[in-house]
């Protein structure tokens, strides 16, 4: 299931960077890891992605150098960017719910 739901990509994202600063590949890396391998990010929707984000204001970023010594690009979440997440993952919970409801046989209810 490597493919997500429109709109998806941006909350993943903007939820890696509640747990603070990161670059592209760490960011890859962590949504990967936290969805034990379910979700593979390519380079070729993640940067769009987070350009999308800092042009809503929704990240920041900076030049770092990274923990290898390389020359890379932080990124992190702006209190706006902190606002949106959060009524996105409402509206993700409400997304699941009626999922949920509607897998179940016929009938059964909660």
């Amino acid at each position: 299931m490597s493919e997500l739901l429109q709109g998806t990509l941006d909350m993943l994202i903007l939820q890696t960077l509640r747990w603070g600063p990161a670059h592209g590949y760490s960011i890859a890396q962590a949504i990967r890891a936290g969805s034990r391998d379910v979700f593979r990010v390519e380079t070729g929707s993640l940067y769009p992605a987070l350009h999308r984000l800092e042009k809503r204001r929704l990240v920041r970023a900076e030049w770092r150098t990274s923990a290898n010594k390389q020359r890379a690009k932080y990124y992190r979440l702006t209190p706006a960017g902190r606002r949106h997440l959060t009524r996105e993952q409402s509206r993700w919970r409400q997304l699941v719910h009626a999922v949920r409801a509607l897998m179940r046989p016929r009938g059964q209810e909660g």
